[in-house]
């Protein structure tokens, strides 16, 4: 079972037409509207008020998932519970072709205090957010390291999945 959480932080009349249609059709769908500018931060996670899952995945809103994303994330948390799970990624260029490739490393502490790598897809247990707290507003444009680098503070289980499930776009 999958959700799809969005928060609307001010776009255009017709996405939001759109987007609230689409919600009312599918009801795992989950979509609610900013009534002021929230910022990156603040705006994930009010997306992630609206999840109901054990787990919250982290899409930017022009990107895209392989069509078979979700089933390698559930796959690699069927060996027990996980707290973190990344994959690799590469972007598309304007005429939609998949270049360069970022084949990540598997879980390196070490590796994280000196830059983000994981990136997207990046899949983290609600309880965990729950307890050390979702995004920060004063890290808008590296939220996702501060909150890595937070979650990392205690020992997690961290997983790799070695496939490309994300594909940034260019512009």
């Amino acid at each position: 079972f999958w959700e799809l959480c969005v928060c609307d932080d001010a776009s255009p009349a017709w996405v939001a037409e759109y987007l609230k249609g689409q919600s009312q059709e599918n009801s795992r769908i989950h979509y609610c509207v900013s009534n002021e500018r929230l910022g990156i931060a603040g705006t994930m996670n009010r997306a992630g008020e609206l999840a109901g899952g054990e787990y919250v995945g982290f899409l930017d809103h022009d990107d895209v998932l392989s069509p078979m994303a979700l089933h390698y994330i559930v796959e690699s948390v069927q060996d027990g519970l996980a707290d973190v799970v990344y994959s690799d990624e590469d972007y598309l260029d304007p005429l939609g072709h998949r270049t360069r490739p970022n084949l990540k490393p598997d879980w390196s502490p070490e590796l994280l205090t000196g830059c983000m790598y994981w990136g997207h897809f990046l899949v983290i247990a609600h309880r965990i957010l729950d307890r050390i707290g979702w995004f920060r507003s004063e890290y808008d444009g590296a939220q996702d390291y501060d909150l890595a680098l937070r979650i990392t503070d205690e020992s997690m289980v961290v997983r790799h999945v070695p496939r490309v499930l994300y594909h940034w776009r260019q512009h």
